[in-house]
């Protein structure tokens, strides 16, 4: 599905159809490693932040060996104070997986959609992520860039070592790139003419270029804007109501899980109105029929009558099941908005059961709900605090003293981790 261009400067992937793009390969669906960043956002010095577990590290679940024998988990919670940064520690992630799908889209005289640092607004940013494929291939993706300009970016790929596919580097007087590629089969005289906003990838893919389609097909799913979480409202429920029409299967488990969870809720139908338009054509949407079962009797409303919470649980599951079907990676902002704590275990469970998520789905998260480090051991949580104005992102099994049989909610609750409000 193409984006609007003219909402690609706000919107990273507004809405889960925009990177679901995957679906014929997905015996090839990374895994995601580990990322780092540097002057994004609020974030000036660089972060780490790493699925990597270590063979010391106890079970709790949520783990999986890769074909590479790298131990990783499949769920990482970002907790910290309101304006802290959590956030922005995710947006590196949604800004990337836009940068390398869509970017090519971008009008050639309109800013990259991402800040640097506010008191470092002269430098690059500058993020690299490294994924792991099905066949244990490691390969590393490197971004130098300003909302002018990429200044920098670069793709490698490990068997024995790292190798570059293409580096493209901003010449001396900065009117071009010099560029360099082995494998990579783009032509040299296109490649040179990419554009200042726009991704190789993204630009090699729109001329058929096999690995640039491949690399710019990761399963990245998010609710992040350029703005922050992108609050859900009535063109995701309808979003998610198409997404529910064309996949049967995904409805029923849609249906199963919402009764599950006590909400009350026997069947859901998804109807399509068609409307014409006085041009003669029609204009297509999709509803979602709520029906209840009670002692009394069947009733139906529309999705937009129920709760805040059914809402938030329906356009959550359009967005996480794909995800656990086909394999990929979830990056979500406030897990836990709308949603009874209660609700947060079996949703996580998804990302534990090979059943339920057999291509190996990652999820990371923010979240405010505490009851979450009664569920996760201290290297699946990432705590974020800022100070004077800089954020900073560390891991809990970072943290000096910090026992893997340590009640990590209640020292998380006392302060003695950090990332809580300071009054």
């Amino acid at each position: 599905m193409r984006a609007n261009q003219n909402r690609l400067s706000t919107d990273f992937c507004l809405m889960f159809s925009l990177s679901r793009n995957f679906s014929a390969i997905t015996d090839r669906v990374p895994m995601l490693r580990h990322y780092a960043f540097s002057n994004f956002q609020s974030f000036r010095d660089q972060t780490v932040v790493s699925f990597e577990l270590s063979q010391k590290a106890a079970s709790h679940g949520w783990q999986v060996t890769s074909r590479g024998n790298a131990r990783l988990t499949t769920v990482l919670a970002v907790m910290g104070a309101n304006g802290a940064g959590k956030t922005g520690a995710l947006k590196p992630l949604a800004f990337v997986a836009w940068f390398v799908a869509h970017s090519f889209h971008l009008p050639a005289d309109q800013p990259i959609p991402m800040s640097t640092h506010a008191l470092a607004t002269a430098e690059p940013a500058r993020i690299a992520l490294e994924v792991e494929d099905t066949d244990g291939c490691l390969w590393r993706y490197e971004l130098e860039i300003r909302a002018q300009r990429v200044f920098r970016e670069a793709l490698f790929r490990k068997r024995e070592r790292f190798n570059y596919v293409f580096v493209r580097t901003l010449n001396a007087d900065e009117s071009g790139y010099d560029i360099k590629q082995q494998g990579f089969d783009f032509s040299p005289a296109e490649a040179r003419k990419v554009r200042f906003n726009a991704s190789l990838i993204s630009t090699a893919a729109q001329y058929g270029v096999p690995l640039a389609q491949w690399l710019r097909s990761f399963g990245v799913v998010t609710n992040i804007n350029l703005d922050g979480r992108s609050h859900f409202g009535a063109q995701h429920l309808a979003q998610s109501a198409e997404f529910f029409a064309q996949d049967d299967g995904a409805r029923q488990r849609m249906v199963g899980f919402l009764a599950s969870w006590d909400l009350g809720v026997s069947e859901v139908d998804i109807e399509r109105l068609d409307a014409q338009r006085a041009d003669g054509s029609v204009d297509r949407s999709w509803h979602a029929k709520v029906k209840h079962h009670s002692a009394l009797g069947e009733f139906a409303l529309r999705m937009e009558q129920e709760s805040s919470g059914t809402q938030s649980a329906f356009v959550l599951l359009s967005r996480l099941l794909p995800v656990l079907r086909d394999g990929g990676l979830a990056v979500l902002d406030e897990l836990d908005s709308d949603l009874h704590p209660l609700m947060i275990e079996p949703i996580l469970d998804l990302f534990a059961n090979p059943a339920t998520n057999p291509h190996q789905a990652q999820l990371i998260f923010t979240c405010h709900t505490s009851e979450i480090l009664d569920l996760l051991h201290k290297s699946q949580v990432l705590l974020v605090e800022k100070t004077d104005g800089h954020s900073q992102g560390y891991r809990a099994d970072e943290i000096k003293g910090l026992r893997s049989d340590d009640n990590l909610r209640a020292k998380y609750m006392a302060g003695a981790l950090g990332g809580i409000p300071r009054f």
